[in-house]
């Protein structure tokens, strides 16, 4: 990571203010279009470890400005639980700098969850069945989330599907994020693939991060947001399947 060019750098700056301004618009993606992007010029654990200080800042103020985090905690804990254990396990996978497996993996979960964000229907998960289903949704996504660094795949269509009011499920997504960020850097820095300098150089990429988020919370009052989704999501499938397909071209 020490070694990073000036181009590469400026690939990030523009690559998390666009993400910034994905989450300003829609009020999440800023991981996934992080990876997505910065996976494709340099490898996951790379991406993964830059990703770490702004994923973290702009999913805790996400967390932190929702009306019921102590309901939410109550609620959800063992699927954080599972998250972090999941994640720990996980992240053996992506520090194992086997750039081509990883890579494929990443772009394989980008295409998924795009292509199930486009044309699923609602799901609707029963009380009942939180329980046991709960801590299984975030064992999988901690597998996911420390073996590719995207947090979305299942958590996301999971929270969705529980009935939360708006609020409740930004302020569920933003929990779920946070837990996910502090997990993948814990199992990083475990396997001694996040070093300090690491964290200089996440912390820096914060700034447009930032940017693109007040960008992006502007551009809402001006665009569809239904509309702006749809595109980006029309644009990850295409590069998740690039990504997928790449060791066979």
């Amino acid at each position: 990571m020490t070694d990073l060019s000036l181009s590469l750098l400026l690939v990030a700056a523009v690559t998390f203010f666009a993400a910034g301004t994905v989450k300003g618009v829609t009020g999440m993606g800023l991981p996934t279009v992080a990876m997505g992007i910065l996976g494709a010029v340099i490898s996951p654990l790379a991406a993964a470890s830059l990703l770490i200080v702004p994923s973290f800042v702009t999913n805790l103020w996400q967390l932190l400005a929702g009306p019921a985090f102590g309901a939410l905690i109550r609620r959800l804990w063992p699927m954080m639980l599972a998250i972090c254990a999941g994640t720990m396990l996980g992240s053996a996978w992506l520090a194992s700098g086997d750039i081509e497996v990883t890579t494929t993996a990443l772009g394989a979960t980008l295409a998924i969850y795009a292509g199930y964000t486009l044309v699923a229907r609602q799901l609707h998960v029963p009380v009942r069945t939180e329980r046991w289903l709960s801590p299984l949704i975030g064992a999988i996504t901690g597998m996911m989330a420390g073996g590719t660094g995207v947090f979305v795949i299942p958590a996301v269509p999971y929270l969705q599907a529980l009935g939360l009011s708006r609020d409740d499920l930004v302020q569920a997504l933003g929990l779920s994020f946070t837990v996910s960020t502090v997990a993948l850097a814990a199992g990083l820095k475990a396997q001694g693939a996040f070093a300090s300098e690491t964290m200089g150089l996440s912390l820096l990429v914060l700034v447009p991060a930032l940017a693109g988020m007040w960008a992006g919370q502007k551009l809402r009052n001006r665009i569809s947001p239904a509309s702006f989704r749809r595109v980006f999501l029309v644009c990850l499938l295409l590069l998740g399947i690039e990504m997928t397909l790449r060791p066979l071209l």
